[in-house]
Order: structure tokens, then C-alpha cells, then sequence
């Protein structure tokens, strides 16, 4: 099995139906309020899960989302033409997650696998033992990411989860393209190691 198969796809991130970047800044720049409320609906989701990935919180992380669209509608008006709407969304969320990181780096992060419904499973008296296996995988997933540094946690969430190029990585996280591919190898093998149970592999 194919360890980065097992995560949930966003059906939501996706631009191939929306307005293009530079239609949006445009309409921001004349101000069209109707913009923000596109952003918010299109990238609320994908936004909050990815911090979530970097915080480990659901309730901090959708509060971090909230913040990340302040600072967004304060800045849209001085974005260039050129810019890419999902990169600097982006772009901005990392930044709000590491801030949040850096004034809680004393406390010790625990991975939420109620973001996954999984907080009742074995409570369930009956449950099909494929859907238990897939929430156990995902559970395991999870606590996987959850022991990734930061760099790698990032990148491989941005690549795997979110199906972005090497370039929007570095644009999003200021890492080169080396350090994005070497943090991607290194994370996908520590993830193959941890996962080994599902994959066909014993654990180490």
C-alpha cells in the first residue's frame, strides 16, 4: 500500500474552476467585497486543515484559519498581478502556524485523532472491519505526522496532501529546491518506517 494514498484528498483545493489569481487581485483592487467571501469559501478548508497539520489543535487550528484570513483581506490590495491567490494563502498560514509554534515550543504536541472521527471507534459494539482498518490507518497516519520535524511536516504535507509543485513549496515555506526534495525523502521514509505495519513492512 501506498502510504501517502491513505490520505483524505481535498476536493476543495483546486483552482481549475476559479476566477484566475489575477481576476481576484483585480476585482480586490477595485474593491469588490464579494472576493473575500470567494477566498474564504474556497480556501477555508484546505487552509485550516493544513495548520492543523502544523499545530496538532483542531480548535487553535480553525482559530489560526480566522487569523490567516484577517491578515489576507488586509493585504490582498498590495498583492502584484502576477501572484499566485493559493501560494500567498498559503504563505501567510505557515507563517501564522509558526508563530503560534514558536510561543508554545515548551509544550509537548499531541496529535488530535478526533479530526478524524475516531474518538467513539472503540466504543462501536459492531463496525465493518474495513472502515475499522481505514480509520486505524489514518489514526496512524497521524500520529506518524505528528513526530515529523517541522520542516519535513511541512513539506510533506504541501506535496502529498495538497499535490503541489517543488516550486510553490519553496515559494510557500522560503526553503530551496533541494531542501524541499531532501526533506520530502527523508520524510516519506520515516513515514514508510513508522507505517511499516500497513505497508507490509515490520515496524522498527
Amino acid at each position: 500500500m501506498d502510504v501517502s494514498g491513505a490520505l483524505p484528498r481535498l476536493d476543495a483545493y483546486t483552482e481549475a474552476s476559479m476566477d484566475t489569481s489575477e481576476d481576484l487581485i483585480a476585482r480586490a483592487k477595485r474593491g469588490d467585497e464579494e472576493v473575500f467571501r470567494l477566498l474564504f469559501e474556497r480556501y477555508t478548508r484546505p487552509v485550516a486543515t493544513f495548520i492543523f497539520y502544523m499545530v496538532n489543535e483542531r480548535d487553535l487550528a480553525e482559530e489560526l484559519a480566522q487569523e490567516t484570513f484577517a491578515r489576507a483581506c488586509k493585504s490582498i490590495h498590495s498583492l502584484r498581478d502576477e501572484t499566485k491567490i493559493s501560494t500567498w494563502i498559503f504563505g501567510i498560514a505557515k507563517n501564522v502556524a509558526r508563530e503560534t509554534l514558536r510561543r508554545k515550543q515548551q509544550e509537548k504536541n499531541h496529535f488530535d485523532a478526533s479530526v478524524f472521527s475516531l474518538s467513539d471507534v472503540r466504543d462501536k459494539s459492531v463496525a465493518p472491519d474495513g472502515q475499522l482498518h481505514e480509520k486505524e490507518i489514518r489514526d496512524a497516519i497521524g500520529r506518524s505526522l505528528s513526530r515529523l520535524d517541522e520542516d519535513k511536516r511541512l513539506v510533506f504535507t504541501l506535496k502529498i496532501y495538497y499535490q503541489m509543485s517543488y516550486e510553490e513549496i519553496s515559494e510557500i515555506t522560503g526553503f530551496t529546491i533541494p531542501k524541499v526534495r531532501n526533506d520530502l525523502y527523508r520524510a516519506r521514509a520515516e513515514m514508510r518506517r513508522r507505517l511499516g505495519h500497513y505497508v507490509g513492512r515490520n515496524e522498527r
